[in-house]
């Protein structure tokens, strides 16, 4: 621990001090709090004791972050950096990652073996290991934490969670002796203000030294329909708030992406740099764009000089990148953002705005969560440079002041398990376990040692049902059980039944003037003497019959919802091994499992990463892409990769042969939705053409205008389809059986897309 300039907090010396007995750590401790020093001291031991470390990160960017970060600490030739497009000096004794790419390692299918990839690896840095909340991609990090060897020292790194001792004895569990160090120690505390637009000229202390909240706030009016659009921005008021109180640099997080823009062009006027920054600006931005040219007209250009900057996943990577380096030296002064920066991208900021408590969702707006809330006031306060950080709550009509107090009083929220098997899985574990082994991996998971939490709210259900049915014991005055009440209840229900259909016999047939038949007749009797059955029941004339009656009905309600509670405790329980079950159903039915193995197309599939492996699997042996040119292969790729989108876009047309080739596509996923359905599988298959005819002109050679000026959409959002077409088509030329001529097709597509400034991160 001699390695830093500086006195380390008691938190950092704790976990520094585990890591050197051997153990794995698991840090959890707030934004800011300094986590990264506990990775470079394993960083330190790892370099004095010629072994390696990989460091994990959930996003590519912040991957690229560390790798400059770690290459001009340790030296270029000690760092290497693997994301799934960039492999640098990977034999490297510090290798950065993202953590699917470490996740695929320990798979050993395309990386090669597992003790080939992991030589001489002593220590792996899981940062961000708060992601496995992450719906889509939080299976990643308990996958990881399961297949890592135990020779090898995990070091997670977390944002505040609230069950953080679960999740280490979790990790002790399956991999090795791990112990917790959790603080909510911040070296730079935080201040909560409140915007009161009642009050626009100042800024109200949210809480009250007692930690009440401020009487002095107002809540906002509600406004409805086209006054609500009309609504007045006070998005100036606030930040010539923060200029006035010395408050600035700030990170002004917004949910609405044309929101940034608009505030962002709102405060371009207000003057909040000097002329020797503007100087520092132009100079910084002339040299910057001299190696990235496509930026030359950017529309936001101007701003930048104004010292604002809007930064979303709508804008093109290199810009996103030159915002954050201008805002890192202090020239940026307010930076309007969507919560996707509170995602660990190194932006130290004096304050935050947060815009709003609530969001807007498919289904209405909600309130943050109090992680959500936690990871986005945490970039306020830089260490070395700010005593307090700033929070700024702006008020709207959709929360109140005090659920805005409840919000920033509450803790953080427990880690949820995302784990969920997937077709590669199933194929991975299977070329390498047993059956009943990978049982034993899948009952490893964080879900299912989680799941007696998960399960808490069934189980207590099921327990007050069970209370429920013991405090309904009827007591029958006559001594009479359930079962002769019920035998009573029987025979009055069909008396009553009979009785109206004689009555009704008999009055059809004196309408007719008819006497009764014998059978009518012997009908009558039998009603009369079921009455007579039912006088010689004490119920008949009991006063509590009633009671006793619906008694039974509530407890036979009560045990079919206990039937129900049950059968939904059991699923649960076992929810994790029946989907992987039901994907091992779907794969032998389709030839990809003999015998509990994979077969040669089994092997192929267990290498592929996407939403749906079998998907693409299926097409690539379906030969539909054979006879392709680069662009038209490009179009169908673009098309299964696209997510469905929230917005309506304008259709453009797509070549004919695309078109052909996608109907083919959707005749091989309508025969997988069937077999899926069957088993009840989920996993998504995509045919969206929106973004297909754009990358079909990208490949045949057109220029970056000519796209944009197509759609009005984000170059950011086109780059990413892009690139997610580039991910595929790259793996079509690593993994086994894609076909010759496929293969360099993909490789002479991927060459084309990958120009400026689709290639730049």
């Amino acid at each position: 621990m001699n390695e830093f300039p500086f006195e380390l907090d008691d938190f950092q010396k704790d976990a520094c001090k585990l890591i050197d007995e051997g153990k794995s750590v698991v840090v959890c401790a707030p934004t800011g709090a300094g986590k990264t020093v506990i990775a470079q001291h394993a960083i330190h031991n790892a370099i004095e004791n010629g072994t390696r470390i990989f460091y994990t990160t959930p996003l590519k960017a912040l991957s690229n972050q560390k790798y400059y970060d770690f290459g001009e600490k340790y030296g270029n030739d000690k760092v290497g950096l693997l994301t799934g497009d960039t492999s640098i000096n990977r034999n490297a004794q510090i290798v950065v990652m993202t953590t699917e790419v470490f996740r695929n390692m320990l798979y050993g299918t395309n990386f090669g073996s597992v003790t080939d990839n992991l030589k001489d690896v002593k220590y792996v840095v899981l940062d961000e290991v708060h992601y496995m909340n992450d719906e889509q991609r939080g299976t990643v990090w308990e996958e990881s934490i399961i297949y890592c060897p135990t020779n090898v020292q995990i070091i997670a790194l977390s944002a505040t969670v609230a069950n953080a001792d679960e999740l280490t004895a979790w990790i002790n569990t399956v991999h090795s002796k791990t112990e917790l160090v959790d603080t909510d120690f911040r070296p730079v505390p935080l201040r909560f203000y409140y915007f009161d637009s009642s009050q626009p000229d100042k800024l109200l202390p949210l809480l009250t030294p007692s930690g009440q909240l401020n009487k002095k706030i107002k809540p906002e009016k509600r406004v409805f329909g086209r006054k609500l659009q009309n609504k007045k921005s006070y998005v100036r008021n606030v930040v010539r708030n923060l200029q006035q109180n010395d408050m600035l640099p700030a990170i002004y997080f917004t949910f609405s992406r044309r929101k940034c823009d608009e505030q962002m062009e709102k405060c371009a006027s207000l003057e909040l740099i000097t002329k020797a920054e503007k100087a520092q600006i132009k100079q910084f931005v002339d040299e910057y764009i001299a190696e990235n040219p496509h930026l030359y007209n950017n529309k936001h250009l101007e701003y930048l000089y104004q010292g604002v900057a809007s930064h979303h996943a709508g804008l093109l990577p290199a810009w996103k990148n030159l915002v954050e380096k201008l805002f890192q030296k202090g020239l940026i002064k307010v930076v309007f953002a969507t919560e996707t920066l509170a995602a660990g991208i190194n932006m130290p900021a004096r304050s935050t705005v947060i815009s709003s408590t609530s969001k807007r969702t498919d289904s209405g707006h909600r309130m943050l969560t109090a992680s959500e809330f936690l990871q986005m006031s945490g970039r306020a306060g830089r260490r070395g440079m700010d005593e307090v950080g700033y929070v700024v709550i702006v008020g709207t009509q959709f929360q109140s002041p005090e659920e805005v107090a409840e919000l920033v009083l509450s803790d953080a929220n427990p880690l949820e398990s995302r784990f969920s098997p997937s077709y590669s899985m199933v194929l991975n574990l299977l070329q390498r376990f047993s059956l009943d082994e990978a049982k034993e991996l899948i009952l490893k998971s964080f879900g299912y040692f989680s799941s007696g939490s998960r399960l808490k709210p069934l189980l207590k259900a099921y327990e007050m049902n069970e209370k429920e049915i013991a405090s309904r014991n009827f007591v029958c005055p006559y001594k009479l059980s359930d079962k002769e009440l019920y035998e009573y209840d029987k025979l009055r229900h069909i008396y009553v039944q009979n009785r109206q259909t004689y009555k009704k016999i008999c009055k059809q047939e004196k309408a007719k003037n008819r006497p009764l038949s014998p059978e009518a007749l012997q009908f009558g009797a039998e009603t009369k003497a079921m009455l007579s059955k039912m006088h010689s029941f004490q119920c008949d004339t009991c006063k509590l019959y009633r009671k006793h009656s619906k008694n039974i009905e509530v407890i036979a309600r009560l045990e079919q919802r206990q039937q129900k509670l049950n059968k939904e405790i059991e699923r649960q329980r076992d929810i994790f091994w029946n989907k992987f079950l039901a994907h091992r159903s779907v794969l032998t039915d389709f030839g990809y499992l003999r015998d509990d193995y994979p077969t040669e197309y089994g092997i192929t599939t267990a290498q592929i990463r996407s939403e749906n492996e079998l998907f693409i699997a299926q097409i690539i042996f379906s030969n539909v892409l054979d006879g392709l040119t680069p662009a038209q292969l490009a179009a169908v790729i673009c098309a299964i990769t696209t997510e469905d989108l929230r917005i309506d876009i304008p259709y453009l047309p797509i070549s004919e042969t695309v078109r052909k080739t996608l109907n083919l596509i959707r005749n091989i996923r309508r025969k997988l939705e069937k077999v899926q359905n069957r088993y009840s599988v989920e996993a998504p298959m995509y045919i969206n053409p929106y973004f297909s005819s754009l990358i079909e002109l990208w490949v045949e050679g057109a220029e970056w205008e000519t796209i944009t000026e197509q759609i009005d959409m984000g170059e950011g959002d086109i780059v990413r389809s892009f690139k997610r077409v580039v991910d595929v088509l790259r793996q079509f030329t690593t993994i086994d059986n894609v076909p010759e001529s496929l293969v360099f097709t993909a490789r002479e597509a991927i060459e084309k897309i990958l120009r400026e400034p689709v290639d730049i991160d």
